[in-house]
């Protein structure tokens, strides 16, 4: 048994919020070592936000001043031994500490520096305040999620701080190392989520294109216009989720809800879809969600029940996944993705702000 495909990688994180902390923690998810620093200013006695909180395991904190000439010395100490420093601040911010980027890759020829941005680290709006709505709002993701009746709804966070934040910056991150094993020189990665989330929203694009998508919400196949993809409330309030979308499994569903698909318009009928969505929200509202996890649980149908996050952790597909583990008191999602030598796993809880400083300060020494 080998440790996780990551073994042997060190990452300095200058601690922050967001997708700087998914992505290091899924590198160390995975057997990179990584350090977090935190500022002096950081409390540990906030529990809640620190130790408790999952997007921050697996991992060991160090305490620095990066204002003080001796932060900033200890820090280049700990780089000498680093293959990546993730940057979470805004673009100016580390130059302004004195830790210059580009110095940073001449000094340190194979480190790799990883910043990550909202808008980039060029550009009109570079050094402006933002979240995630903002950065959705700007890509276009946000304008195509919801309904007419609706307006655009905010998706929580997930698309620009983690799908287009984190994930795209831990990939930019593994391809920039493995580009460093032929050339042997590290490099700085520019990782934005205003273009990260743009970037997903690349399928859409191309359904545009090629007229099989238009601009007004709520009126397309897959943004709750049609009647076989959405979700459907059942009679106790809960909902089922409808992913219907080719012929077979269109056919199963229509026939489990006790249609004839002979007697109903062409699937792609959009002029039949409103009265469509009409009928199959009553048929769904007229029975309890466990009827219809009944209905549906044996059939290839694409009709699934839609799972609350405590729902979620006893789903049998998970628990049989084994997709859940515990750690300081938390129930959170386990290592991704799977491998079949390298094992990945949490080495390490949360870390309170600081707790491995003298430990961390003392090696190499």
């Amino acid at each position: 048994m080998t440790g996780g495909p990551l073994q042997g990688i060190r990452v300095i994180e200058l601690a922050g919020l967001g997708p700087v902390p998914f992505a290091a923690m899924m590198m160390a998810d995975l057997g990179a070592e990584v350090v977090r620093v935190d500022p002096p200013s950081a409390d540990a006695k906030k529990v809640p936000r620190h130790h408790l909180n999952p997007i921050n395991r697996g991992r060991r904190s160090v305490r620095l001043d990066l204002k003080s000439a001796q932060g900033k010395s200890e820090l280049f100490r700990l780089l000498e031994q680093a293959d990546v420093l993730m940057d979470p601040y805004r673009p100016g911010v580390l130059e302004r500490l004195g830790i210059d980027p580009a110095e940073l890759t001449a000094r340190y020829s194979r480190l790799v520096l990883a910043r990550m941005s909202g808008w980039g680290q060029d550009g009109p709006m570079s050094r402006a305040a933002g979240h995630d709505i903002n950065f959705i709002s700007l890509s276009g993701v946000l304008d195509s999620i919801g309904t007419n009746e609706t307006g655009p709804i905010p998706p929580l966070m997930y698309l620009a701080d983690f799908a287009g934040g984190g994930m795209v910056l831990g990939f930019g991150v593994l391809s920039a190392l493995l580009e460093r094993a032929q050339s042997g020189r590290g490099q700085i990665i520019d990782c934005s989520m205003l273009e990260g989330a743009s970037l997903l929203t690349i399928a859409i694009r191309g359904m545009k294109a090629r007229g099989d998508w238009n601009l007004a919400r709520g009126t397309n196949a897959f943004d709750s216009g049609s009647h076989f993809y959405g979700v459907y409330e059942t009679s106790d309030g809960r909902y089922m989720a409808v992913g219907a979308i080719e012929p077979q499994f269109y056919e199963r569903f229509v026939t489990a809800l006790g249609l004839v698909p002979g007697d109903l318009p062409q699937q792609y009928d959009r002029t039949a879809w409103p009265k469509l969505k009409r009928v199959v929200a009553e048929i769904f509202k007229s029975q309890p969600r466990s009827h219809w996890e009944g209905v549906f649980g044996g059939l290839d149908a694409c009709v699934t029940p839609v799972r609350d996050l405590d729902e979620a952790t006893t789903d049998p597909q998970m628990a049989a996944r084994g997709a859940f583990i515990e750690m300081a008191g938390v129930v959170q999602p386990a290592p991704v993705p799977r491998f079949s030598r390298s094992v990945a796993r949490v080495a390490l809880p949360p870390p309170y702000p600081g707790e491995h400083t003298d430990e961390i300060l003392a090696e190499g020494r």
